[in-house]
């Protein structure tokens, strides 16, 4: 996790468009940010690392070891801790409640997600191969990976592009403008696309 000036976490709603100054459209990901509690301040002279946690969303049923460490917070579904500035949180206490005043708008922000998972996939759509021509004799052969290893080696080499797990990884796209920042809804507009399907959590900061 990167270094933060300041993070907060949040859901994507969907995308849309707006108009820029210029009068060009512009694509956006609406997102639902925050409010968020600080449940933990860690500190490098304590525990070797400068960062917050921070609590988000309604959670019915809590575990006990995570009731004591909230407790007097209340419950909450999602908890991440990110690396901060100590700078810029010297003052950040326990309890203390954070939302989408946070950013600016201008502003460049980074968003880190789950992308969509898509289950095992060949060399094809995984990583865009050719495939075999569909006919002289090329039987069954359309959408397969080829030879696997060379004749030198004679094993196949670490690194070998094949068919695999493809998507639900941790993706992470920096520099998205803040396009609209809305205090009544709790909701930033960002500039861009954000990794993930819709409802799916993210974490925004600003490096």
């Amino acid at each position: 996790m990167p270094v933060a000036k300041k993070c907060l976490i949040g859901k994507k709603i969907g995308m849309t468009q707006v108009f820029d100054a210029a009068g060009n459209v512009r694509p956006v990901t609406m997102l639902t940010v925050g409010p968020c509690v600080v449940t933990q301040v860690k500190k490098k002279e304590t525990d070797g690392v400068d960062a917050i946690q921070l609590g988000w969303g309604f959670a019915k049923h809590v575990a006990k070891p995570q009731q004591g460490h909230l407790k007097g917070l209340g419950s909450f579904k999602t908890l991440r801790q990110f690396r901060v500035d100590p700078t810029q949180f010297a003052s950040l206490e326990r309890g203390k409640t954070m939302d989408v005043s946070l950013f600016e708008l201008g502003e460049q922000v980074t968003v880190i997600g789950t992308s969509k998972g898509h289950g095992f996939q060949g060399v094809v759509k995984r990583h865009g191969f050719k495939g075999s021509p569909a006919s002289h004799g090329h039987k069954d052969q359309l959408r397969m990976p080829g030879t696997s290893g060379p004749g030198g080696l004679q094993h196949v080499a670490k690194g070998k592009r094949m068919g695999g797990h493809m998507g639900d990884a941790r993706v992470t796209v920096k520099n998205l403008p803040v396009m609209k920042v809305d205090l009544a809804a709790n909701q930033l507009w960002v500039g861009g696309a954000v990794p993930g399907a819709r409802g799916s959590l993210v974490s925004i900061l600003v490096q």
